[in-house]
């Protein structure tokens, strides 16, 4: 089986606090650097994902918007 290129797989150990450690591989390939803010997104049957870091701001912008979208519709609804 060939990878495609850009693409990867890691394993990591989950601590006792739930936390773990990006891989630096995976932290150089999409350029997380200590102090940076990331975002985390779940889904109970895809699992888990983190997504670039230029994205944040869309997927922010997207889960407030609907947010948003939701508040109006219960106001004027």
């Amino acid at each position: 089986m060939s990878i495609p290129k850009g693409k990867n797989a890691w394993t990591v150990k989950i601590g006792e606090k739930g936390q773990f450690v990006i891989p630096k591989e995976a932290r150089d390939m999409l350029g997380i650097k200590p102090g940076d803010t990331i975002i985390v997104l779940g889904d109970e049957e895809k699992g888990i994902a983190i997504p670039p870091k230029e994205m944040m701001n869309k997927y922010i912008s997207m889960i407030f918007g609907e947010i948003a979208m939701g508040e109006e519709v219960e106001k004027h609804g």
